[in-house]
């Protein structure tokens, strides 16, 4: 469930409203996002009014469901005007407190020790109307400490209040010496006093929050432009008549058009049509992609080249649109692990802080030095110390780099999904539908002698159109884009494991394997020479026959898509090793592999769906994993892998499976998301690195450590300062993730320290396999072994290891044995 929390200014408050409500009984998962000021709670039976009456016993509001509007732009505005109005009243102070230093003059009763009084009001009733409009520091701070959860507020109040109090101090004073005509004591303190330091302190912090919460707006850029795309109204039709209608308006079912240069309102189906649609809005695609009839559209796509009529079948929060806003969203709101260590600190960094701020004061006084310089020291660390920096360091990066992911058609489901893929090591891609186009074709036709290739084909489909198998569908289709008449073949038979059989123009035929055809007639040399090219090619040969003769044979393969090479390629510079898993045999990998690039010894070939999951978590004990498939018969090893990686989702982005949804067909976007997600982690690196350095260098200096072999001493303002640079420093660097590229690969390089394990090349003979699931045993069991990947081929009785440290005979005995078979010998 989803709640908007209100008042929360730094990250000691985020931590202090999970903890609050991870107090309540049945709260299983809480993740309160500062950048979002939202709350995701996982809370089953437990109802929305004790979540939120947990949120304000903390001291902060809370609501159901999403904040309305613009959080970060109407913080903005409201801080805007409180930065302007406090300016109005801190230049005349500013002027009052310190002109007379550069010579300025001042109204005759404020001068010398006679006008200290006035001189001394007057400032007071110009930092009163600061304090007045920075209220919310004060209360906020009151309420931190009252309810045991001190955070920014407190500090900035404390630093502010303490100045101020010791200002009354000094004025009482120069009133009592006054009223007593002591005119030492009253030019003791005349100059002694923080009412201007006070009023910049609450300015500059505001000045910074403004800032901050201008750049916190701008991280939501991606999101704002993707929400605008989407059209405000739809032409329908309605009883036979066109009508232009709100967005809000149609429901599913409705038939709407879309003319060239219009977006598409909805999602939905094409009845009618053709045309090129622009659909880089959604998955980065520049070039558009052909939409006719029984093809699906989304909304804020564009329609390019003709004219569209399509059947709604996604609305309003339905649309691929809102589901990739809403998961960037979500994934905004939850927290990446790099997150935690700055979690824990901002829990405790307010009371540490007051502490640091309370020990300066003392050990300064010990030393001897003057109230006044002691108390400088002290309200300098309570202002300079900023919790901010560290709550910001990670959401910011996380917002961004979502957002930058989303309008590239790559979404991360959750921050840890972001940090995590930049921390793979080895990627595991599913070859069919993943590196192929997932639907054979024919890749080569060879009649014999005397036979044409037309009629070769027609006898083929003849046969083949009454077949199930996917080999079959590549000869129809082959057939239909010739535009041949196929006539079904009469007396149709499937003969399992060998072929089929039938009847072509009155005259029995054979399609399968050679042994099959071999029954009935003689299979010329050149064809079992041209069989045995396609299969080392990857394709699978057919054999046809009619009237006992050999008519020829077709290779049919699921090619390999044209981007899918240059995909891997991307991968290795990328430092990553890559492994394809397929169904396929050994020989047919092997093909698929060399025309890819990948490694011979990274093919595990002969894997059954069920598994895949297996060789993952195999893989998964030589370093982080991803696992790249369809996210359909994948869905055990996508949740195997440290990330499950969906590609080619489309408008089903909603794979439960995977961590990373890929929009595109294309395996290259692999590389951009974890191209991505490396610089994300960098970004949250640098912005750790900095608030925890800017805290551990200024706390010092504030406190005065350099002062006496140096003399460097902070005045509470600069400090005030800069607390509030070291905030927008941290929103600033993440902004900078919107220049990133993910698809440009042209500073890729190897993460530091990341070697590709020295491999052991083993050979396996095993007696006893006779099919498939034999196979699958021994692979498993192979597997099993730690840093050991077997390929296994139940028809050669060979199975090739590859294994990341020692592996001894024994172990490797053993595991097959417990398979059910025997090791008849092993080379190393």
């Amino acid at each position: 469930m989803k709640y908007s929390v209100t008042g929360m200014s730094c990250a000691a408050c985020v931590a202090h409203v999970e903890k609050a409500v991870r107090g309540v009984k049945g709260v299983q998962n809480v993740s309160v996002s500062l950048l979002t000021a939202s709350m995701e709670v996982d809370a089953p039976g437990v109802s929305q009014e004790e979540i939120i009456r947990a949120v304000k016993q903390a001291g902060y509001g809370a609501s159901a469901g999403e904040a309305a509007g613009n959080t970060a732009e109407d913080e903005a505005a409201a801080l805007k005007r409180r930065f302007i109005l406090s300016l109005c009243f801190l230049l005349p102070l500013m002027y009052v407190s310190m002109g007379h230093m550069f010579g300025a003059p001042l109204p005759p009763f404020m001068e010398g020790t006679g006008g200290a009084v006035w001189f001394l009001l007057a400032q007071l009733l110009l930092t009163l109307p600061v304090c007045f409009i920075g209220r919310k520091f004060f209360i906020g701070g009151v309420r931190g400490v009252i309810r045991r959860a001190p955070g920014m507020d407190t500090l900035v109040s404390l630093g502010a209040a303490a100045g101020i109090l010791y200002g009354l101090f000094a004025l009482a004073e120069v009133i009592i010496g006054t009223v007593q005509g002591d005119s030492a004591r009253v030019d003791l303190y005349r100059h002694d006093v923080y009412f201007e330091g006070a009023a910049m302190i609450l300015t500059l912090i505001t000045l910074g929050k403004w800032l901050e919460a201008r750049s916190k707006g701008k991280t939501t850029d991606a999101l704002r432009a993707l929400a605008d795309l989407a059209p405000k109204t739809a032409s329908v039709i309605r009883d036979g008549q066109e009508i232009t209608v709100p967005i809000t308006d149609v429901v599913i079912g409705d038939l709407f058009i879309v003319r060239p240069g219009e977006r598409i309102p909805v999602d939905g189906i094409v009845e009618d049509g053709a045309s090129g649609v622009d659909e880089s809005a959604l998955t980065g695609e520049s070039m558009p992609l052909d939409k006719t009839v029984g093809d699906s559209v989304s909304a804020a796509t564009i329609c390019v080249s003709g004219t569209l009529r399509c059947r709604a079948t996604r609305v309003g929060e339905d649309t691929t649109l809102s589901q990739i806003i809403e998961l960037v969203k979500e994934a905004s709101a939850t927290k990446a692990p790099l997150a935690r260590t700055a979690d824990k600190v901002s829990g405790i960094f307010a009371p540490v802080v007051t502490a640091l701020a309370l020990i300066t004061l003392i050990l300064w006084l010990i030393a001897g030095e003057e109230f006044k310089f002691a108390l400088s020291r002290a309200i300098a660390v309570l202002v300079i110390s900023c919790p901010c920096a560290l709550g910001l360091a990670t959401p910011v990066a996380v917002m961004v780099g979502s957002g930058v992911g989303a309008k590239h058609g790559i979404l991360y489901k959750t921050a840890a999904a972001l940090e995590n893929a930049g921390k793979i090591r080895t990627v595991v891609l599913d070859k069919t539908g993943t590196l192929t186009e997932g639907t054979p074709a024919v890749t080569e036709i060879v009649p014999a002698e005397g036979i044409t290739e037309e009629e070769l084909l027609r006898t083929a489909a003849a046969l083949e159109i009454s077949s199930a198998h996917p080999l079959a569908k590549a000869i129809i289709a082959e057939a239909d884009r010739r535009e041949m008449t196929v006539i079904p073949a009469e007396n149709f038979a499937d003969v399992p494991g060998r072929g089929i059989s039938g009847e072509s123009g009155g005259e029995a035929a054979r399609a399968g394997n050679a042994a099959f055809i071999s029954e009935i007639c003689t299979v010329p040399v050149p064809l079992l020479q041209a069989a045995e090219k396609m299969a080392g090619e990857g394709a699978t040969p057919l054999y046809f026959a009619r009237a006992e003769k050999c008519l020829g044979v077709i290779g049919a393969a699921d090619a390999v898509r044209p981007t899918s090479r240059d995909a891997i390629t991307q991968l290795h510079k990328l430092g990553l090793r890559t492994v394809l898993l397929t169904g396929d045999n050994q020989r047919t990998a092997a093909a698929a592999a060399a025309k890819l690039g990948i490694d011979p010894a990274d093919v595990i070939a002969g894997v059954l769906p069920d598994g895949k999951e297996a060789v993952v978590r195999s893989l998964e004990r030589s370093g982080p994993c991803a696992m790249v498939g369809d996210g359909i018969n994948d869905a055990p090893a996508l949740t195997r892998a440290s990330v499950g990686i969906a590609i080619g989702a489309g408008s089903d982005i909603a794979v439960d499976a995977a961590d990373v949804v890929l929009m595109r067909s294309d395996a290259a976007d692999v590389a951009a998301a974890i191209r991505l997600s490396r610089r994300v982690i960098r970004n949250i690196r640098q912005n750790l690195f900095w608030a925890f350095f800017y805290n551990a260098i200024c706390i010092p200096l504030a406190a005065g450590a350099f002062y006496p072999a140096f003399g460097l001493a902070l005045s509470p303002m600069i400090a005030a300062g800069a607390m509030s640079l070291s905030s927008l420093f941290v929103v600033t660097n993440a902004l900078r993730l919107n220049q990133v590229k993910p698809r440009d690969g042209a500073k890729d390089k190897p993460l530091r320290g990341a070697r590709a394990a020295s491999q052991n090349e083993i050979t396996v003979h095993v007696d006893g396999m006779m099919c498939e699931h034999c196979q699958k045993y021994v692979t498993d069991a192979l597997n099993a072994l730690r840093g050991v990947r077997a390929d296994v081929d139940w028809q050669s009785g060979i199975a090739r290891i590859s294994a990341s440290g020692r592996v001894s005979d024994k172990a490797i005995r053993r595991a097959v044995k417990t398979a059910g078979y025997e090791v008849t010998g092993i080379e190393r």
